[in-house]
């Protein structure tokens, strides 16, 4: 597979091509290696915080952040397909 120029805003082209090749989507992708190459990895993976479990999220929590995610079809989607969009975003 030839490899894909991530541009000049990806700061770690090498974390960037292996996400990919990963299958995330190229935002998430370059906001991950974004974050590692500006702060250190040990400092990024000690980071992470507490949220809520997206099951105990009303249906109306849940479409308003799939709108700010501009995920496609959230107004006709069920609460499981929502919890499942926002989780695979």
């Amino acid at each position: 597979m030839p490899a894909r120029d991530p541009g000049p805003s990806v700061k770690d082209p090498k974390v960037y091509e292996a996400l990919r090749d990963e299958g995330n989507s190229k935002e998430k992708s370059a906001r991950i290696a974004n974050a590692g190459a500006r702060s250190g990895r040990s400092t990024v993976a000690s980071k992470g915080g507490s949220s809520g479990s997206y099951d105990d999220w009303t249906l109306t929590d849940l479409r308003k952040r799939a709108g700010e995610l501009d995920i496609e079809g959230r107004s006709s989607m069920n609460k499981s397909q929502l919890v499942d969009a926002l989780r695979n975003h």
